[in-house]
């Protein structure tokens, strides 16, 4: 059986499956291991994750720390429209923390939350660059920090679910530990079909999607925003 360090490896080469067994997905590490669960099946595309996530954390206008990609698919029995929801995955080797020169950007030992020190920051926008997910917010004025998704790591502490999780309307997002075989979202992986996006960059990112199709070309549809197709 492959162990997470070769999945790894494969998926740098470009030889990994997008779909990822979940004897991987679940082994065990130290402490915690927050990640979140989205069942496309589910979304409604009504963007209540957006707005909510931009409510609850201030965000600038037309800046938004989670997005929802909408795209047409064509099938044998017609074509469907599939909603993606994406935002920061929380990667267990995030590019984010490994360019920025500062250091203000790092991956909390005891969760695995990846988050932004402000008072560090020193507003580069390196980190925007270097995210393949489209997922770090840049500052075109240098003026303000990057903005990303931090699992809205103020209620987590206070045992709150994320902003999204708590308003979709759908029930498509789950969030939780996958280090706790009775959480939510270990049970929801170790009983389904779980994909990631853009594998092959190695970064391991803690985002899982249920319900995509197959094919699934990620980098296109992760450049589709909301903008693009809400009217």
């Amino acid at each position: 059986m492959l162990d997470r360090r070769t999945l790894l490896k494969l998926i740098a080469t470009g030889t990994a499956f997008t779909f990822i067994p979940s004897s991987l997905i679940l082994a065990k590490t130290k402490g915690k291991r927050y990640a979140m669960v989205i069942d496309v099946r589910k979304c409604t595309g009504c963007l209540s994750c957006t707005v909510n996530c931009t409510i609850e954390n201030c965000t600038l206008p037309g800046v938004f720390r989670t997005e929802v990609s909408q795209f047409t698919i064509e099938g044998e029995g017609g074509a469907s429209v599939v909603s993606l929801p994406h935002q920061c995955n929380h990667c267990d080797k995030p590019s984010c923390v490994t360019v920025c020169p500062v250091k203000a950007t790092y991956k909390r030992p005891e969760d695995g939350i990846v988050v932004i020190d402000y008072d560090k920051c020193i507003h580069c926008m390196a980190c925007t660059k270097a995210c393949g997910y489209g997922a770090r917010k840049p500052d075109p004025t240098h003026k303000n920090p990057p903005e990303k998704c931090n699992f809205c790591i103020h209620r987590v502490e206070a045992g709150l679910l994320p902003a999204c999780v708590e308003s979709c309307i759908g029930g498509a997002r789950f969030f939780g530990d996958l280090n706790d075989p009775e959480s939510e979202v270990y049970q929801l992986i170790k009983s389904n079909k779980t994909a990631v996006l853009l594998n092959e960059q190695g970064t391991g990112p803690n985002i899982y999607y249920i319900g995509l199709p197959e094919p699934f070309e990620a980098q296109k549809a992760l450049k589709v925003l909301s903008t693009d197709w809400q009217r």
